[in-house]
């Protein structure tokens, strides 16, 4: 897969895992921060950006290439962060390889297929039937630029890096991705699967109270995992990454450098 590594080696080490149809670059907007105190390690997973296509997009299977990743980098008990449905391959990854993983986060991670609100219509015309697949092959990249704005509430610069990296994505893959995320939060909701963790983690849910594509009021099932903290960003959608990056990346340090709990942060919307 690719991967971009930044910071300080030997610095607590962070792994970002971005969403479906996106790419590592959605952290760009954050990686000076994050890189500047932590060994920072961006994934494109498979089929996104600069990696190339699997024979199965389970996140299961995911979860495997990212573990096989940290074994070849030799990194043990990492802070992973995941956006969106990235924060499923973390939940996996945690469940499956507990010696990998430190502490979770997750960023507007949807708990379940109930907290799923409408697609906006840009998605919807990308995504659906019949002119989904046509749309999808021939998008320039301003389409491209406001699919992503498409679920934030405020401005956002959409990273170069990031359009070429969703440009990578065929429709075919990005149509199994969902699958495969569907399938996943059918099989159990992503706090059941947290609390049913062998090894337990600390772990930290950041959303935005006012996203678009998963009720904001759902990230609060999450606090029922024992050892998970909810922050909710004041006037955000579902990008934090790229709509506050700064607030959300405090957020990120701050948890990794304490650990989990304990940070001294409440869970009261966060002014950003």
């Amino acid at each position: 897969m690719q991967v971009i590594r930044e910071g300080r080696r030997g610095a607590p080490p962070l792994v970002l895992l971005h969403g479906s149809g996106a790419s590592g670059a959605a952290w760009g907007p954050m990686s000076a921060l994050l890189s500047a105190q932590r060994d920072v390690v961006r994934v494109d997973l498979p089929g996104c950006g600069k990696s190339p296509s699997a024979p199965t997009y389970a996140v299961s299977a995911q979860a495997d290439r990212v573990a096989a990743l940290l074994d070849e980098l030799g990194l043990r008990r990492a802070a992973v962060a995941g956006h969106s449905s990235g924060g499923y391959v973390a939940t996996a990854l945690a469940e499956q390889r507990p010696d990998l993983v430190g502490s979770l986060a997750l960023i507007s991670t949807g708990p379940g297929l109930d907290a799923l609100l409408p697609e906006p219509f840009v998605l919807r015309a990308l995504l659906g039937p019949p002119f989904g697949p046509l749309l999808w092959a021939l998008r320039p990249d301003g389409m491209i630029r406001k699919g992503v704005q498409a679920t934030a509430v405020r401005p956002v610069d959409v990273p170069d890096e990031l359009v070429a990296g969703v440009q990578g994505i065929t429709y075919r893959t990005f149509r199994k991705v969902l699958r495969a995320n569907g399938a996943y939060l059918t099989a159990r909701n992503v706090p059941e699967r947290l609390a049913a963790l062998s090894e337990p983690v600390p772990v930290l849910v950041v959303f935005g109270d006012a996203d678009p594509r998963w009720d904001p009021a759902s990230a609060r099932r999450y606090e029922k995992v024992p050892g998970a903290r909810v922050e909710m960003l004041a006037g955000v959608g579902h990008l934090p990454p790229l709509e506050a990056p700064e607030a959300t990346g405090e957020l990120l340090l701050a948890f990794t450098a304490a650990g989990g709990p304990g940070l001294g942060l409440g869970s009261a919307p966060v002014a950003t």
